[in-house]
């Protein structure tokens, strides 16, 4: 395949096109090098400087090629009004842009980085009154150390259930209304354009080439930058948060599979992109100061994030079922390794 990847010089994107190229795949790479990102450092060699907003600066370089794999975007929460302006217009027009140039290049197959977020909350059955969606947790139970969601009909104990990707969107910040936007702005292009596009739900990516100490990087990597800078890692609320961590050498190997497996379809589908082994905040932490020697221990401070969700963890299965998709690292093991591996700055 002749594929374009945009953002190729990001954490994830880079992993793609190395895993592509070492399967004897073209590779064209695409990347803005924003300062947000990649804090003036140079572009590396071959990579094309382009603006994925800017429908007409394509040229030549969308000619003859199979496929996209469009992994370009503002990253983060997006925790200010602000924040919004940037979200939408890197990544919702950006990715408009991308397909309306696409089109007029004839080029009909995208696979694309879309986000755990989409979800908001989890999913959450109560023993007595089966799936519940609750409501987001009052300041005044946070405040009391009271994390778990109560079951909004009798006010008992939820237990959380895995994710699939059938579970309704529920965006709760910026970022994730972007995420959900690129979703549909793709399954419209797919129905218009004769098209056949794949967004993959990435939920917690960590590994080597993670970007250091920015508002991107991901609860691991501030665990392990805590570590070493001499301080126990800070845990938020009482560490038993469940999400799903998946290591970037996994998320590169999914793309890969969607883009095969996205040149033989005609429609839109999306699908988690995740370890398959749940893990607890504080889990993850504790696995991070083992690796890095477990001198320090982390801290479970009880101290929460207005508008964090409780329990967020993905179901593999249908990335398996149709991808051909598992994940090769569990967490236990891929997060000890990333204690001490390299880093960006």
């Amino acid at each position: 395949m002749r594929v374009l990847v945009t953002g190729s010089s990001g954490f994830i994107g880079s992993q793609i096109c190395s895993q592509l190229e070492a399967g004897g795949h073209e590779v064209i790479r695409v990347d803005l090098m924003l300062d947000q990102v990649h804090h003036g450092a140079p572009a590396p060699e071959g990579t094309h400087l382009l603006d994925v907003r800017d429908a007409l600066a394509w040229g030549q370089l969308l000619r003859g090629v199979d496929a996209v794999c469009h992994q370009a975007a503002l990253v983060g929460l997006g925790v200010r009004v602000e924040d919004m302006v940037g979200y939408a217009s890197h990544n919702d027009v950006g990715t408009a842009a991308l397909m309306v140039a696409m089109h007029q290049h004839d080029v009909r197959r995208l696979v694309f980085a879309s986000s755990m977020v989409v979800y908001g909350e989890g999913t959450y059955r109560c023993p007595e009154h089966g799936i519940q969606t609750p409501a987001p947790r009052p300041i005044a139970d946070l405040d009391a150390g009271q994390f778990e969601n109560p079951c909004p009909v009798c006010s008992g104990p939820l237990a959380w259930e895995l994710v699939d990707e059938s579970t309704p969107l529920n965006p709760r910040n910026a970022y994730a209304a972007s995420k959900v936007a690129q979703e549909h702005y793709a399954s419209s292009w797919v129905r218009q354009a004769g098209a056949a596009a794949i967004g993959l739900r990435y939920h917690n990516v960590y590994g080597p080439g993670m970007p250091r100490d920015t508002p991107y990087c991901g609860v691991a990597a501030m665990f392990r930058s805590s570590l070493q800078r001499g301080e126990s890692p800070q845990v938020y609320e009482d560490g038993g948060q469940m999400r799903d961590f998946v290591h970037v050498s996994d998320v590169a190997r999914a793309n890969v599979a969607a883009l095969e497996s996205v040149m033989t379809r005609a429609d839109y589908a999306a699908y988690n992109v995740c370890s398959g082994s749940p893990i607890s905040i504080g889990d993850v932490a504790q696995a991070v100061s083992l690796g890095a020697g477990g001198s320090l221990r982390p801290q479970v401070t009880g101290a929460y994030r207005v508008g964090d969700v409780r329990h967020v963890v993905a179901s593999p299965q249908r990335a398996k079922v149709e991808l051909g998709f598992v994940a090769e690292i569990g967490p236990e093991v891929g997060l000890a390794q990333f204690a001490t591996a390299p880093m960006r700055d």
